[in-house]
């Protein structure tokens, strides 16, 4: 429970104490102006009466001052009027909580007082002022308009600073005034916008904005001029109209603050600006001198008690002595005695000084407070909170408009710019909005699920594929049932009868050189002629970049399609992982690609996607790109690396971390991998099949493990020197000639492969990358 009772001007808030347009005491005995407390009076309570004098007669010893009386008795000295409030209108006010009042302004007192005085209600007409309400005048409601996070909040305050009579209706207002009124609230609540700021008072009323709803209600019915503070509200057309609506009997006003501020603005933020620095500069000077007259105070204390030591130990010291001096002795003592007083004397003016000093050092540091060079600069009042959520901004900022007088305003203020540089303003602020804002309620189309569908289950035909021809125990069988099923398409195809006999007839394998091949000539990626297809040498990096591949491409262009807005073809890379998670159903981790940023992700497939210059990521192949490009995407990447690698660049080296088998947990060891076996050497095609392993001095990367069971076949024989391919987008040098054998160095999981072997020796082997590509095709001639 509390109640204030005191004086306001016309233009003080609503609340005593609330700034310095009012003074007052409360029932707990404080007299209070603006934010000065001090305990002046007694307390008061329930049955008792109140009155608060206000002496304005100059004859008066007490004139110009204020008193609290209780029950007739007087309860406090006068206190001195503010000089900001002497010969101001003053008006009787009083704020309470919890408590029923009955305010009586005479002409008889309640209770007597002990001297003459005048009530309210029998003052003369000279001493007072009185306003005549003229009949039939509207009371206004202002709606101000202004773009998210530029200065809205701003120029509302600045309105209500020269307009006192007005009076805010928002969720911000409702929570300064619980705030105000002593209702607790964490300190440390965090808000996700200033339009809409969490109440979090632990009231049921004031967190579900019940409170709210019943002020906006109610409001209309009291003649009241009102400011409708409400950031989406008031830029959406529709919700203006309803506010309309609701108060049909006041005058109209809106209010848009758009476009490039004013002079008069600029000038009210850098104000605003250079007071607020200003006070956290007498904050921390206040600190500062607590500190240092602490720190004197435990000094003092140590001085005085060595100082009572020393005393002691020499009044000891001369009651021993006296015994033995002379009665003439007294004079000294005396002497000894003033000597003191005089260095007492001399320690307190030096302490005076010393302080006068300090006072006047910081108040020399708070008159020399100015702005910067970077906040002359500033249009707005730096914030802490945005004035939207970012929900609430992605989704209605496509919607907002300016205010229009066919909507029913019977004035639209321009206070920035005119009408038609504010629309011009907001219709370019809304595109820019669209390169950054993300969609939260975007969902996959049919097309986006149709083309994912199909891509999947060709992956998996191509992996399976794979992985058949890397087992030596399928290999022979996979190929051959595959040279029949091309044979027998040729004999259909010529329209050819098939032969019983020559069906088990052994065809010679066709010799193809895969790195000789153009693989963007490659009609089939499962067969490049001679039944290996053209991913013979792919690894787990080089599977995982032609799915980043896709995924990306297909991303990109479900995200135009299904938005379905030409001024928003693509979306900001912030929201990359954003859009992946909502269309793939898995999270994008940029670590699993050994890259520390999207850019370096995204550099690895600059052949599908590419950063634009406002930022968004861009395809750069048509929706309707065949899938076995990717493919042939991803092996042109590989043939590139490993150019790079045998030049000796280093950097070409991918390091993947791959993903766990489904079901595992943490901590569990990595399954145990296949031994990778080295490449043929040159002239030994059988090497590659458990032949002896190739011969020769080790590469720069080590040398590859001896073959043998569960070695891993390479495809293909090397017939000449590998041309470096035409056209690649990786650039890079030139390929140099490689060694007949050798491997590189790498450990599980960690570094890619872009050879015949796939992993590393047992779980976590020494070799990641198998010999060199000359040595897994035969060799090459000089």
């Amino acid at each position: 429970q509390l109640v204030r009772l005191g004086f306001a001007t016309a233009d003080a808030p609503l609340l005593l104490a609330d700034g310095p347009e009012s003074i007052c005491f409360d029932s707990e005995g404080f007299f209070v102006h603006s934010k000065d407390k001090k305990r002046k009076g007694e307390k008061f309570s329930r049955g008792q009466v109140v009155a608060v004098v206000l002496n304005l007669d100059t004859k008066s010893p007490n004139a110009h001052t204020v008193s609290l009386f209780v029950d007739g008795v007087r309860a406090s000295d006068p206190m001195p009027l503010p000089e900001g409030l002497r010969g101001k209108e003053l008006y009787p006010a009083v704020t309470y909580k919890n408590v029923s009042l009955e305010v009586s302004f005479g002409p008889q007192a309640l209770r007597a007082l002990p001297f003459k005085c005048c009530l309210l209600g029998e003052a003369a007409t000279a001493d007072c002022v009185v306003k005549k309400t003229v009949l039939g005048e509207k009371c206004e409601v202002v709606l101000p308009v202004g773009v998210p996070d530029e200065g809205t909040f701003d120029c509302v305050d600045h309105f209500l600073a020269k307009n006192r009579g007005y009076v805010e209706l928002s969720n911000r207002a409702i929570v300064e005034w619980a705030v105000k009124s002593g209702v607790p609230r964490p300190p440390t609540s965090k808000q996700t916008s200033k339009d809409k700021p969490e109440a979090l008072f632990g009231i049921p009323l004031l967190d579900d904005s019940s409170i709210h709803r019943v002020i906006t209600a109610i409001a209309p019915a009291l003649q009241r001029n009102y400011v409708i503070m409400e950031v989406k509200g008031n830029l959406l057309s529709d919700d203006r109209k309803v506010t309309l609506a609701h108060f049909a009997n006041f005058k109209k006003t809106a209010m848009v603050a758009v476009g490039e501020p004013s002079a008069e603005h600029l000038t009210w933020v850098r104000e605003a600006l250079l007071k607020e620095k200003k006070e956290k500069a007498m904050l921390e000077a206040k600190r500062k001198r607590a500190e240092a007259s602490r720190k004197k105070a435990i000094e003092e204390q140590r001085k005085k008690a060595e100082a009572a030591r020393k005393r002691s130990a020499e009044a000891a010291k001369k009651m021993k002595e006296a015994k033995e001096k002379k009665d003439g002795d007294k004079g000294k003592d005396e002497d000894e005695a003033k000597a003191e007083e005089e260095e007492e004397k001399a320690e307190e003016e030096v302490a005076e000084a010393e302080q006068k000093e300090d006072d006047e050092a910081e108040a020399q540091e708070e008159g020399t407070v100015e702005l910067t060079a970077e906040e002359e600069k500033l249009k707005f009042l730096p914030k802490a909170t945005t004035d939207l959520s970012s929900k609430d901004l992605a989704a209605s900022f496509t919607k907002f408009s300016i205010p229009q007088a066919s909507e029913g305003f019977d004035k639209v203020s321009f206070l920035w710019e005119n009408e038609s540089k504010s629309q011009e303003y907001l219709v370019s602020w809304m595109q820019a909005r669209k390169l950054t804002q993300r969609v939260d309620d975007l969902k996959p189309s049919r097309w986006f699920k149709g083309k994912w569908s199909e891509w999947t289950k060709m992956l998996n035909e191509w992996k399976r594929l794979h992985a058949e021809l890397r087992d030596p125990k399928k290999r022979e069988a996979v190929l051959k049932k595959r040279r029949q099923e091309k044979a027998k398409k040729e004999r259909e195809a010529r329209g050819e009868e098939e032969d019983e006999e020559k069906v088990d007839e052994p065809e010679e394998e066709m010799e193809i050189d895969i790195d000789d091949l153009d693989v963007f000539a490659v009609d089939d990626v499962s067969d490049i002629g001679n039944g290996k297809p053209l991913f013979s040498n792919f690894v787990y990096e080089d599977w995982a970049l032609a799915s980043l591949r896709f995924e990306l491409h297909l991303l990109c262009h479900a995200f135009k399609r299904d938005l379905d807005d030409p001024e928003r073809p693509a979306f900001h890379t912030q929201h990359l992982e954003f859009y992946y998670n909502k269309y793939f159903g898995k999270p994008l981790v940029l670590k699993n690609y050994g890259v520390p940023e999207l850019k370096d992700l995204v550099d690895m497939v600059k052949d599908t996607v590419e950063i634009g210059k406002s930022s968004t990521l861009e395809a750069q192949l048509a929706d309707d790109t065949p899938l076995d490009n990717f493919v042939k995407l991803s092996e042109d990447h590989r043939r590139d690396r490993q150019r790079r690698l045998d030049a000796g660049d280093e950097s070409a080296l991918l390091k993947f971390a791959r993903a766990p088998p489904p079901g595992s947990r943490p901590g569990d060891k990595p399954p145990q991998r296949p031994v990778p076996q080295g490449r043929p050497g040159p002239g030994s095609r059988s090497a590659a099949y458990g032949g002896r392993p190739p011969s020769g001095p080790p590469s720069r990367y080590g040398s590859a493990p001896a073959p043998g069971r569960g070695s891993v076949p390479s495809f293909g024989g090397q017939k000449r020197s590998y041309p470096s391919t035409p056209g690649s987008v990786y650039g890079g040098p030139a390929k140099a000639p490689r060694s007949s054998s050798g491997a590189l160095p790498s450990g599980y999981g960690s570094k890619a492969t872009v050879g015949g072997s796939v992993y590393g020796t047992g779980a976590y082997g020494a070799s990641a990358y198998s010999a060199t590509p000359s040595s897994a095709y035969g060799g090459f001639r000089r």
